[in-house]
């Protein structure tokens, strides 16, 4: 069984961070690994050629196991969320009137690119409605996503949990019902991926896309893509030197080639090999694929069991476990109490979380401990 992991990271030991679903902390190890980076970077005729390439392809690799790709070949190297879905969205095959379906109060940079599609094709946005009523919020909510999914849906976009309050998505059964009309389905695991077991095989999605400073340990500007069938053989968003074939080869690196590199890597970032980054994200795969995500997940929930029962008694509601991840979740405010007042009494007891609407969200990982969570509670349960 998975055990505190609080001496692998450098965080205040005065401060209770259980914020991960903001930003996570930084492993010792890839605060290392970067200041490395950093370093070969100050002397670069330490660069060689090889380098552009040796480091990223680890990384896809480590990814590729992580979510269970059948190949690396199907992983692109990408610097955000919003990038990802760019590329998404401009190979995504649509028809006038057809739906593309989404979540309500989703995170923005899976909301832009679709309504700006929408536009451009004269499609239709649905945006589904998380239920009013908090019985069974979580089951009522797949409900109605499923639902609404019919002969006129292109896609289905959405998290794996809901950002904000940790809603748990059934991505299988939404993609089985959305393959059986025609359409595709577009999974953002930033706020997933790496604390909760994800297989791309299994629940048969089409396109994952992931940022690496949350909960895959890594740092800023730096995410992943996943592309299956659907997508693998598109266009990327740009056309740089690195994603065309031979391109390892810098010889001839003007005799310009037609085709792109094998597989996901057409969609790489041209500044795909980032001395710095790269072996910062590579540190924070390893780790994970160390301790394994569904390892993470009963961390979590042990970690938090006695208190969520708690909180509950003292009139805030969360959804069933069933129904929601253990490593990011909404305490829903009861009414008559300022979330305001509440974020002050936060930042006086040095409590790191996030305050969403009426929803309190948070979200602890392998570095948080009883004591982190016990001042978390003396505060919601002060009234």
């Amino acid at each position: 069984m998975l055990s505190c992991q609080k001496h692998l990271f450098s965080l205040d030991p005065d401060v209770h961070y259980i914020n991960g679903a903001y930003m996570s902390p930084l492993l010792k190890s890839a605060e290392a690994a970067g200041m490395a980076g950093l370093s070969v970077k100050r002397s670069p005729n330490r660069v060689a050629p090889e380098d552009f390439f040796t480091n990223p392809e680890k990384l896809r690799a480590l990814f590729a196991r992580l979510v269970n790709a059948a190949s690396a070949d199907e992983v692109a190297l990408i610097p955000s969320v919003s990038y990802g879905m760019a590329i998404l969205a401009k190979n995504l095959r649509i028809e006038r009137g057809q739906k593309i379906i989404v979540t309500e109060a989703q995170f923005p940079s899976n909301i832009y690119p679709w309504m700006t599609l929408a536009q451009e094709k004269s499609a239709v946005i649905q945006s589904i409605a998380m239920p009013v009523e908090p019985e069974s919020r979580g089951k009522r909510w797949n409900e109605q996503i499923l639902d609404a999914i019919d002969e006129q849906t292109a896609l289905v976009t959405l998290g794996h949990v809901h950002w904000a309050n940790g809603t748990l998505f059934d991505l299988q059964a939404i993609a089985e019902k959305t393959h059986r009309y025609g359409g595709v389905v577009v999974v953002d695991g930033t706020q997933s991926v790496g604390a909760l077991p994800m297989d791309v095989r299994q629940f048969g999605i089409d396109a994952l896309v992931c940022a690496a400073y949350k909960w895959l340990l890594g740092p800023y500007a730096q995410g992943y893509a996943w592309f299956g069938p659907a997508f693998i053989n598109g266009k990327p968003l740009e056309e740089n030197w690195i994603n065309r074939l031979y391109s390892e080869n810098f010889a001839r690196l003007i005799d310009y080639q037609p085709d792109y590199q094998p597989g996901a890597r057409r969609f790489d970032a041209g500044e795909r090999s980032n001395f710095i980054n790269v072996p910062m994200a590579m540190a924070g795969l390893e780790q994970l694929l160390e301790w394994g995500a569904d390892h993470i997940q009963v961390y979590c929930r042990n970690l938090i069991a006695e208190a969520s029962t708690l909180w509950r008694e003292q009139g805030f509601w969360t959804e069933n476990e069933d129904a929601r991840a253990s490593h990011l979740f909404g305490v829903e405010l009861p009414d008559g109490l300022d979330s305001g007042v509440l974020q002050q009494q936060f930042k006086a007891k040095h409590i790191s979380v996030s305050v969403r609407g009426s929803f309190v969200r948070i979200s602890p990982n392998v570095y948080n401990d009883g004591v982190d969570i016990e001042a978390l509670t003396g505060v919601l349960t002060r009234r």
